[in-house]
């Protein structure tokens, strides 16, 4: 039976390097996990109130359908979040409640994109933007961002045609960890606003910063038209729960037809998770006092990660403001003929998986991703095993 073209063009490297896992694994041999983002599965718990709303969400019978836009009492708390503290402007009624951010992307991209539409994205960039948007007949534009962690607003004009459709950020970015300045946003919102294009903004990371203040893109909107993506499965480490949201601007008229249009993509597929919702206003609402310990463990295995990185030869690696993901450059020379044949043979030398850093984009050529979620002693012996494997290699 024949299947859609449209299938072929989805991938998502940092799942589908697992397949490679599961072939190691019936060696028997140990495996470090260090693909992905899933802090979960590590030493980083979902807070108890969190725990607690949830099951007594259950216990007390509140687990029938809920408004398909997303319960009333949680959609007030995101509004509290995005609007009261980060400055987006809106109402609940510019708020959709999504099973993870995944699924609030798979709703924005096929309520705004068609055959040819093109998207603008960061380089390297998160897997699902490219995957979703080329599912929908859309296709992907890679702009430059500096060392210095800022975009490249000149390539961004020129890459900005008749068919642009959207600019997208991912900040703090996965998976280099940058962070975006207020400057640089307020840059970003400006093209946008000239070209007649969405920003669309993932703000996912956006508790997890450490050297700087994270400045949320709803400091600058003003009457742009600002889609913000953002959700509970990283600050409020409720991974596997999936719940997530989409925000719309509420000063942008622009958005007045997908803000009357999005709806029914939430309502033919029923209603979100609603204990899930329940637990999700509780970490709102509720204590905060995991984050900056939470952020003091993640930049303690950051500085980890980044020194054992630098000091290995045929390495070089830019520290990451945000987030839990690095992304070094490898020195391919003759040795493998590009980064996933890298990736791959490490992990059947070692032991050690990571993401092949093609997989986020052409910018990700000759790079891959480790995620430093593990605790201190394992990010210690992945990164001697991954010295020897590149002296060995050397030789």
């Amino acid at each position: 039976m024949k299947i859609s073209d449209r299938i072929s063009r989805v991938e998502y490297a940092i799942r589908d390097v697992m397949l490679h896992a599961r072939e190691y694994q019936k060696t028997g041999k140990e495996i470090m996990y260090l693909n992905i983002g899933d802090p979960v599965a590590f030493d980083f718990k979902t807070p108890l109130h969190i725990k607690t709303a949830l099951v007594d969400a259950l216990a007390n019978d509140n687990d029938f359908y809920t408004d398909s836009e997303g319960w009333t009492d949680l959609r007030q708390s995101i509004v509290g979040k995005e609007k009261g503290k980060k400055g987006l402007d809106l109402t609940p009624e510019d708020v959709l409640v999504t099973n993870g951010v995944s699924e609030g992307l798979d709703m924005v991209m096929g309520s705004i994109v068609e055959d040819g539409d093109q998207i603008l994205l960061p380089g390297p960039y998160y897997p699902p933007y490219s995957s979703y948007a080329k599912f929908y007949g859309g296709s992907i534009s890679e702009f430059g961002i500096y060392e210095d962690g800022t975009p490249n607003l000149d390539d961004i004009k020129n890459k900005i045609s008749s068919k642009s459709k959207a600019i997208c950020i991912i900040n703090p970015n996965n998976p280099t960890g940058e962070v975006f300045s207020r400057k640089s946003l307020q840059s970003l919102i400006d093209i946008a606003a000239e070209n007649n294009l969405y920003i669309i903004c993932d703000e996912i990371y956006d508790e997890i910063v450490f050297d700087e203040e994270f400045s949320g893109i709803g400091s600058v909107s003003r009457d742009a038209p600002v889609i913000l993506l953002n959700g509970f499965s990283k600050t409020y480490l409720m991974t596997g729960l999936r719940c997530g949201y989409v925000c719309m601007n509420n000063n942008s008229r622009q958005l007045d037809p997908l803000r009357q249009n999005i709806f029914k993509l939430a309502r033919v597929r029923i209603a979100s998770n609603f204990p899930v919702q329940i637990a999700a206003n509780a970490a709102l609402n509720g204590s905060q006092e995991h984050l900056p310990i939470m952020v003091q463990k993640l930049k303690k295995r950051r500085d980890l990660v980044y020194k054992r990185l630098n000091e290995i030869n045929d390495l070089e690696c830019t520290k990451p403001k945000g987030a839990f993901y690095m992304f070094p450059k490898i020195d391919l020379k003759n040795r493998w003929k590009n980064d996933l044949e890298f990736v791959i043979d490490l992990l059947n030398s070692t032991g050690v998986l990571t993401v092949h850093g093609s997989g986020f984009g052409n910018s990700g050529t000759g790079h891959f991703r480790i995620v430093y979620l593990p605790p201190e002693e394992i990010l210690e012996k992945s990164m001697d095993k991954i010295q020897t494997f590149l002296t060995k290699k050397s030789v």
